[in-house]
């Protein structure tokens, strides 16, 4: 914890990272945190681990918007000024938690947010890439018209990979637009899965029956590459993928190689490996991929919600009295 001496004399520097739309500023009463705490905001990403240990070495307080930039063990020991990190929600991957309460550094997070956000993506993708609308969009831009038929989604099949509360809220939106819906993941029952009127399938099942396969896991061991070239390989050649969930999750390797080979119809990718996608990344100009840039929850609900919370956490713990901390 900051002394009543270093408080006062305004020696807490809070870094702001990853505030891509420049937002962060006044979302925030971030001027009620002064003369204890002086705040700086970035609006670029640094990806280069000595480049941004350089960056935060001055820095007591880091803030995160989500798993944008990864704070992990290598990351953590070269900071030794780090006394605090808050970031956007209550789990983010991209901190290595156990080496930072080894370090004595407190990890706080916030609640709340638009539960609705991440949903509603999902579903305007599947519109978007069944109907071919970025292509479509492109040529309307381009001066042209028309130049391809869309998909209706209506009387086909909605294969929807883990059915938790995001797969359960998109399941929602496929019944209501006319699809069967089937899910799979690895604890679901085919009792839990009617609860939502839903079909549960095996595997297999799930990747050959569907004409539009949703992503809706967490990234874990367990499903990191649970989506591979064998199970796109199951894929109808109409078919589409759609994920808004993690990147690794599908082998980005198969993925590139089925959108090439156009064994799949296309996809809608809102999450990668490795973000931002590298300037010449192939999900950036391949024609049968939309791709988004990680927006799931980046709407005004959730950041009217997180900023303040953000403000909330920094206070209370120049005050000594840590909240919302988030356990190893």
């Amino acid at each position: 914890m900051p002394s009543a001496s270093a408080a006062n004399s305004a020696s807490v520097r809070v870094a702001i990272l990853d505030d891509y739309q420049h937002v962060a500023h006044c979302l925030g009463d971030w001027a009620s945190l002064q003369p204890q705490a002086d705040c700086v905001f970035f609006h670029d990403h640094v990806a280069d681990t000595d480049a941004l240990a350089a960056r935060l070495a001055p820095f007591d307080v880091v803030v995160l918007m989500r798993e944008r930039t990864a704070l992990d063990a290598e990351l953590i020991a070269r900071l030794p000024q780090l006394k605090l990190i808050v970031t956007v929600g209550m789990w983010n991957a991209a901190i290595d938690l156990a080496a930072a309460k080894a370090r004595g550094i407190v990890v706080s997070g916030t609640t709340g947010g638009d539960p609705a956000a991440t949903p509603a993506l999902t579903w305007g993708l599947i519109l978007a890439i069944t109907r071919n609308l970025h292509i479509e969009a492109n040529s309307v831009r381009a001066g042209g018209w028309q130049i391809g038929l869309g998909m209706d989604v209506s009387g086909k099949t909605l294969g929807v990979l883990g059915l938790g509360k995001i797969g359960q809220a998109v399941s929602r939106f496929g019944t209501a637009f006319g699809m069967r819906i089937i899910a799979w993941s690895q604890n679901l029952t085919a009792e839990k899965a009617a609860e939502f009127g839903v079909e549960r399938v095996e595997k297999d099942e799930l990747f050959k029956q569907a004409d539009v396969l949703t992503i809706h896991l967490k990234l874990s061991d367990r499903t990191r590459d649970l989506v591979g070239a064998r199970e796109l390989g199951l894929m109808k050649s109409t078919a589409y993928l759609v994920n808004t969930s993690r990147g690794p999750i599908v082998s980005q390797a198969a993925m590139i190689e089925a959108l090439k080979a156009q064994s799949i119809a296309g996809a809608a990718l809102d999450v990668f490996d490795e973000e931002p996608l590298a300037p010449g990344h192939p999900f950036r100009y391949l024609p049968n991929v939309l791709a988004t840039p990680h927006i799931g929850y980046v709407t005004e609900k959730t950041y009217r919600a997180a900023y303040p919370q953000i403000v909330d956490a920094i206070r209370a713990w120049l005050n000594g009295a840590p909240i919302q901390e988030l356990s190893v």
